[in-house]
């Protein structure tokens, strides 16, 4: 393998803005019918590009159907609202019922979430907040005084995740403001950080600033940084490097992968990612069934049947700590485990309960599933 180039030498903040940004500068890195382009130049509208050289540095010209593209390039059927898989949801996750304003999403009683920034180094394809990602939002947080009052004032709230967006995309000191704060509420245990930096841009790990600040807060409070790596390609020498200085600073680095078409779809594919994460310190946490996000669901969900049956055969594969992974769905009631399939019955375990649906809290659902279903209605 060719040597990597130095993207740790460049300057994080300039060298985003030499991100592919418009359809024009794609044309550079791919060839597209003039009916393709126009194609894309509308699905550009809906859910802007935006691709670091970095990441770009990964993809195999030679394929068009390569996995790191799929996951990177706009595509046509991101115009498809509804399809074979059913129907689509904006907010699968139930965002906005449980928005109590300014980025703090409250869904369980322990946990606040932040929606820190709409910005992210990257804009995924299978994007499940495609529609606060690269768009001005009012959902983002504008007043950190007023989160951080929220949080004081909800004692049961023993975590806090910077969400978004991307929380690494924000200036080192704003970052540094937000964990200090945070420090400084003693209900507050731990904090995660949910990030694809390493993945996608992990230049910006470089930064000795950053990494001083959260070395800081990890000196005082636990810290956890949930990223997103999908598939093995993506564990470069230079994101290996960035993970190490993350675990160097005391984080514990938890991956979170979503299952998706066309990416990581194959027994192979699942296993070589578990292992290569192993390999650098980083623990396989979720692995999530692919959401009805409009204009996602139709061309990166794969049926349920499909996926159990891709999950448990890995899991065979795999050693005790590959296999810890949970197939998860992220439900608007709560987090799902998916079990199994129990004579044509998918068996789920509902991990985590609304605030107010308490007695729903690790009960076990088994309901009918069909051939092709891709996500389960209750």
């Amino acid at each position: 393998m060719d040597a990597e180039p130095c993207w740790k030498c460049l300057d994080w903040k300039k060298e985003l803005a030499n991100n592919i940004i418009t359809i024009d500068q794609l044309k550079q890195y791919a060839i597209f019918s003039p009916q393709e382009e126009a194609t894309l130049r509308e699905v550009a509208k809906v859910h802007p590009v935006n691709i670091p050289r970095y990441y770009l540095s990964l993809i195999d010209k030679n394929d068009p159907n390569d996995p790191i593209r799929r996951m990177c390039f706009p595509d046509a059927e991101e115009l498809v609202v509804a399809g074979s898989m059913g129907a689509t949801t904006a907010d699968p996750y139930g965002d906005d019922k449980h928005d109590k304003g300014n980025g703090v999403l409250h869904k369980y009683d322990c946990t606040a979430l932040l929606i820190t920034t709409e910005c992210c180094a990257m804009h995924c394809r299978h994007c499940f907040r495609r529609r606060i990602v690269g768009h001005s939002s009012q959902q983002t947080l504008r007043n950190f005084a007023g989160a951080l009052q929220y949080i004081a004032d909800n004692p049961k709230i023993n975590n806090v995740i910077l969400s978004g967006g991307d929380p690494l995309t924000l200036a080192t000191p704003v970052l540094q403001k937000m964990l200090e704060g945070l420090a400084e509420i003693d209900h507050v245990d731990f904090v995660r950080i949910g990030t694809r930096i390493p993945v996608t841009y992990p230049l910006r790990i470089f930064d000795d600033a950053l990494m001083d600040a959260l070395r800081a807060f990890a000196e005082r409070k636990a810290l956890y940084i949930a990223t997103h790596y999908n598939h093995a390609r993506e564990i470069t020498l230079t994101s290996t490097e960035a993970i190490k200085r993350l675990r160097l600073c005391g984080a514990t680095i938890n991956n979170q992968a979503v299952l998706l078409r066309g990416v990581n779809d194959s027994v192979e594919d699942i296993v070589e990612l578990m292992n290569r994460l192993l390999s650098i310190g980083v623990n396989p946490y979720y692995l999530y069934q692919c959401m009805p996000v409009s204009r996602v669901r139709h061309h990166f969900q794969l049926p349920l049947k499909q996926g159990i049956a891709i999950v448990d055969k890995a899991k065979a594969q795999l050693s005790g700590y590959g296999k810890r992974f949970k197939y998860i769905i992220g439900h608007d009631i709560g987090k799902l485990e998916i079990c199994g399939i129990s004579e044509g019955n998918i068996v789920l375990k509902q991990m985590h309960a609304r605030i107010g649906h308490e007695e729903q809290a690790s009960r076990i659902i088994i309901q009918k599933l069909a051939d092709d279903a891709g996500w389960v209605e209750l």
